[in-house]
């Protein structure tokens, strides 16, 4: 399995009533799975906050396909799907797996960098560039510059 950026045992507090991965913890394996990503390909969080810069989300998308239980063991992979040169937009799409192998979520999101001193929308700065160009893809990336 390629691009897998998190793994890690389900516990006790990420379980709902029904015995289950609750909603917002997909969110969170995902948070985490992205952060993992970027700082793998050298753009850690902390090294976005020092320019001042944070992703913010505009859309966030959870396709359930199986359940996942307490104990289960996961993976997450990611990969971006779409990229915007001119606005540093992006879509990210994260597949949760068991340790059986069997995929029991798909996660789409859409976001860009905003400049947190501004409360604004910004690109990110030029040298950062090559980082975002070594981001797995996914078979359907395509890249906008409009």
């Amino acid at each position: 399995m390629e691009n897998v950026f998190y793994e890690g045992q389900i516990i006790w507090a990420q379980i709902d009533a029904n015995r289950h991965l609750r909603h917002s913890a997909y969110a969170d394996l995902c948070a985490q799975a992205r952060s993992n990503m970027l700082k793998d390909m050298g753009l850690s969080l902390d090294k976005i906050a020092e320019m001042n810069i944070g992703p913010v989300l505009f859309r966030e998308e959870l396709m359930y396909l199986r359940e996942i239980h307490l104990n289960d063991d996961v993976r997450v992979t990611v990969v971006m799907t779409r990229y915007n040169t001119a606005n540093s937009r992006f879509s990210f799409r994260h597949e949760i797996y068991r340790s059986d192998g069997t995929k029991c979520a798909v996660v789409t999101v859409d976001g860009a960098w905003m400049d947190i001193a501004k409360r604004k929308l910004t690109v990110l700065p030029a040298e950062w560039q090559t980082i975002v160009e070594r981001l797995p893809k996914g078979e359907d990336f395509h890249e906008v510059s409009v």
